[in-house]
C-alpha cells in the first residue's frame, strides 16, 4: 500500500491538478438525460472509471484524495453532509448543537445504525474516532483547535475548543467525521485495507492500481437503499484512455477535468450526460508564489506575473473558453465574492515592474514547477512565454505529483500549478491562508505561500469565530483584498471543467437526498468532483 512521505504531504494531496490539453473546441450546451420512464429500480452493476487509486482506505492513517472519497465513501460515513445550498447538514449525527460562545459543539448520534460488522454507532465511538484523528500526524492539524472530546450521555459526545469556531461542523463532513467501528480502530493497518462503516456497500475486492469492488449492504439504515448491488471503479489514470474506454463500453462512468470530453459527450445527448461541478464546489487553477525566498518575495515581482499572464487568452487557448477568469478564491456567483483590485493584464505595467525592480536587485530569475503532464506543461509554457515578453526568466522544472507537492510544503520551489478553493465554506480554506501555518523554509508549512500577513489572518479568524453572516462576508471581502494586494497566489479559472460523464443509463448522480429529506450537495472535490453512490441506479 502506497503511503506519502510526510503528513502534511497527505493533508494537501487533493490540491495538485494537471490543466487539459489537446485540440481545443469551442463551447457547446451541456446534455441532458432522456427522461426516465420509470423510478429508481434496484439492482444492476456500475463499472466507474477513476483518474488514480486511493493510498488506502483508513480515514485516520490515510491520505485521502477525490479518487479516496469515491472508492471509501460508498463503505464510511461522515457525521455530517453539505446539502444543496452549500450549508452542513446532519448525517451520521442526528444533530449539532454549539453553545452560546460557538466554542463546544454537543453532537448526538442518530439512533439504531449500525456497522456492518454490527457493532452499534454510540456516542463512545464516535469519541473513539474524533480522539483518534486528534492524535493521528495526518489530522491533527485539522483539529488543533479541539481541547478535549467528553461523552455527555450515551448517544452524545461534546466537542470543547479552545477559541469559537462557528463552521467546525464543515469539517466533519470531510475525513476527520468519517466514523470507523472499534475493530478497526484497533487494528489501522488492516482497516487500511479492508474498511468497514455504517455505509450503503461493503467491502469485496481491492487490487492496487486495477479496481475496487463493493457490493450492495443488506442492512444499511437508510432503508430502500442502495439500489445497486454493485459497483466497480476501474483505475484509468489517463485521462483520454478513460474517455476511450467510456466511449467503447468498458465503464459506465468517468470523471474528467479536461474540455474536449465536456464537450464532445455534452454533444451525444442521447448516449451520454455530463455533470459538471458548480458554485463553491469548483476549484481555481492558480500559482502558488514562494513568498519566502528572492525573488518572490518581494510584492512588486508577484504583482509583476500578475500583470503579465493574459488569462482571457490562456482560457481561450487551452480551456476551449469553458472557463471564467479569477480573481480570488470565490467565484462571481458565490456570496462571499468581492470585486476589484486584482491586477488585470498589463504588458507595460508588468515591464515597468520589472524594471524598476532589476534597478534595485538585478535580473528575475526564478523556477516554476510543473507535473510531467503535457497538459500541465503546455499551460506552464505558455505562462513562461507571457512573463518573458515582460522580461522575466523563467525556467521549468518538471516534477511528480508527490515531488511537486513535497517542494510546496517544504519551501523548495519558485512558482507552482495547484489547485485549492473547492470548501463548501470559506472557513475551509483557513489553513492554507493563515500566517499562524507558515513555516520556515525546509520545514513542512499547510501555508505553502509562506506569506505573513496580520490583516488577512485577522480576517480569517474574524471569518472564523463569529456567526454573523454580514460579518462573515466583511471578514472574507478582506481576505479577498489581501490577496489582491499582496499576490501570494496567481488566479488563473475557476476550473468547472471538471465533470462525471455517464451512459445515459445511470441515473442519480448528483440527484440524491439527505437523510432528513434535504436535496445533498451535487458534486464535491477538485479537480474531478465525486458525489453519493447510494442513489444511483441504472435503467436498461
Amino acid at each position: 500500500m502506497r503511503r506519502w512521505k510526510t503528513a502534511a504531504v497527505v493533508m494537501l494531496a487533493v490540491t495538485v491538478m494537471a490543466a487539459c490539453s489537446g485540440q481545443r473546441p469551442v463551447e457547446t450546451s451541456q446534455a441532458e438525460a432522456p427522461p426516465a420512464a420509470t423510478g429508481p429500480t434496484r439492482g444492476g452493476r456500475l463499472v466507474y472509471g477513476l483518474s488514480a487509486d486511493g493510498n488506502g482506505f483508513n480515514p485516520i492513517t490515510d491520505q485521502f484524495a477525490v479518487q479516496s472519497y469515491s472508492m471509501t465513501t460508498p463503505i464510511i460515513e461522515p457525521l455530517v453532509s453539505v446539502d444543496a445550498n452549500g450549508d452542513w447538514r446532519p448525517y451520521l449525527a442526528e444533530s449539532l448543537t454549539p453553545n452560546d460562545a460557538y466554542d463546544e459543539w454537543a453532537i448526538k448520534v442518530r439512533p439504531n445504525i449500525s456497522f456492518s460488522d454490527g457493532t452499534p454507532l454510540t456516542g463512545e465511538v464516535v469519541k473513539a474516532n474524533l480522539e483518534a484523528q486528534k492524535a493521528s500526524p495526518l489530522t491533527a492539524a485539522v483539529l488543533a483547535p479541539v481541547t478535549a472530546v467528553e461523552l455527555t450521555d450515551p448517544m452524545t459526545v461534546t466537542v470543547k475548543l479552545r477559541q469559537p469556531w462557528v463552521a467546525f461542523p464543515y469539517q466533519l463532513s470531510l475525513q476527520v467525521g468519517m466514523i470507523i467501528p472499534p475493530a478497526s480502530l484497533a487494528d489501522l493497518k488492516e482497516a487500511s485495507r479492508t474498511p468497514v462503516g455504517t455505509g450503503p456497500f461493503l467491502f469485496k475486492e481491492y487490487v492496487p492500481d486495477n479496481r475496487m469492488v463493493v457490493t450492495r449492504n443488506p442492512k444499511y439504515w437508510r432503508e430502500g437503499l442502495p439500489y445497486l448491488d454493485e459497483v466497480e471503479f476501474r483505475i484509468l489514470p489517463d485521462s483520454q484512455t478513460r474517455a476511450q474506454t467510456l466511449e467503447a463500453g468498458g465503464v459506465d462512468a468517468v470523471g474528467t477535468n479536461r474540455d474536449e470530453d465536456v464537450v464532445k459527450f455534452g454533444d451525444m445527448k442521447d448516449a451520454y450526460t455530463v455533470h459538471r461541478a458548480q458554485g463553491m464546489s469548483v476549484s481555481e487553477y492558480v500559482y502558488l508564489l514562494n513568498t519566502a525566498a528572492p525573488p518572490l518575495d518581494d510584492v512588486r515581482v508577484r504583482r509583476a506575473l500578475a500583470h503579465a499572464l493574459d488569462r482571457d487568452t490562456i482560457i481561450k487557448t487551452l480551456r476551449g473558453g469553458l472557463t471564467e477568469p479569477a480573481d480570488g478564491p470565490w467565484s462571481k456567483d458565490s456570496k462571499w465574492y468581492v470585486d476589484g483590485g486584482y491586477p488585470d493584464y498589463d504588458l507595460a505595467k508588468a515591464t515597468a515592474l520589472v524594471q524598476e525592480v532589476e534597478a534595485d536587485k538585478g535580473p528575475i530569475r526564478f523556477e516554476a514547477i510543473s507535473t510531467t503532464d503535457p497538459n500541465t506543461m503546455q499551460l506552464v509554457e505558455l505562462c513562461q512565454d507571457m512573463w518573458r515578453k515582460a522580461g522575466i526568466d523563467v525556467t521549468i522544472r518538471q516534477a511528480d505529483q508527490a515531488d511537486l507537492i513535497n517542494r510546496a510544503l517544504t519551501g523548495d520551489y519558485g512558482a507552482t500549478v495547484w489547485t485549492a478553493f473547492s470548501a463548501a465554506d470559506p472557513d475551509g480554506e483557513y489553513n492554507a491562508l493563515h500566517q499562524a501555518f507558515a513555516r520556515p523554509i525546509g520545514q513542512i508549512s499547510l501555508n505553502p505561500t509562506r506569506l505573513k500577513d496580520k490583516q488577512l489572518s485577522d480576517a480569517l479568524d474574524a471569518g472564523r469565530v463569529t456567526p454573523d453572516e454580514a460579518v462573515r462576508k466583511q471578514a472574507y471581502a478582506t481576505v479577498q483584498q489581501r490577496l489582491r494586494d499582496q499576490m501570494p497566489i496567481l488566479f488563473i479559472d475557476h476550473l468547472n471543467t471538471g465533470a462525471v460523464i455517464a451512459k445515459t443509463k445511470v441515473r442519480g448522480i448528483g440527484e440524491h437526498t439527505l437523510p432528513d429529506g434535504e436535496k445533498g450537495r451535487p458534486l464535491t472535490g477538485a479537480p474531478i468532483p465525486y458525489h453519493p453512490f447510494a442513489q444511483i441506479w441504472v435503467s436498461e
